[in-house]
């Protein structure tokens, strides 16, 4: 996988996808109970692209301003988070999950940590499932997955020509 796709992204049915081209600024963890809202989970992660360097590529999020500084993008069909803009700043936040390599952007801090779940240190200790999903059920899955690929296409679904 090259660098440049390691900072394609997108979300989860295709219609919203981006590239990020160059390092992503701050890679972190954000605890704050808007971040946890909007991520639907204990903490959002996120990290920084220079709006220079940034484009969509197919489609567009929409936004939702959750304060009166800071708006959040998603996509419209599917409901993934994808970024967290400060309007006249010359970056855009990514969120990590949902670039096509997540691994490739490792986080170097955590912030807001007053806000952190205060059992989220255990979940490590938490027994692990000892099959997570049967064969059958993996090939069913698999079968059916109506879920973009982590990686750019022509068109999406596959076969439709937009």
């Amino acid at each position: 996988m090259t660098a440049d796709a390691d900072r394609s992204g997108g979300c989860q049915c295709g219609a919203v996808r981006y590239r990020a081209e160059g390092e992503l600024g701050y890679p972190h963890l954000c605890h704050c109970r808007m971040c946890q809202k909007a991520a639907g989970n204990y903490f959002m992660p996120l990290a920084a692209a220079k709006r220079q360097y940034f484009e969509l590529t197919r489609g567009a999020p929409k936004w939702f301003q959750s304060s009166d500084l800071v708006r959040r993008g998603f996509c419209g069909d599917c409901g993934t988070p994808l970024f967290y803009d400060i309007p006249g700043t010359d970056f855009i936040n990514i969120m990590l999950g949902s670039l096509d390599n997540p691994e490739a952007v490792r986080p170097v801090m955590q912030s807001n940590t007053d806000r952190k779940i205060s059992w989220f240190h255990a979940l490590p200790g938490l027994p692990l499932e000892p099959q997570a999903e049967t064969p059958d059920r993996e090939d069913a899955i698999a079968a059916s997955n109506h879920q973009h690929p982590d990686h750019d296409t022509k068109s999406w679904p596959l076969g439709e020509t937009s």
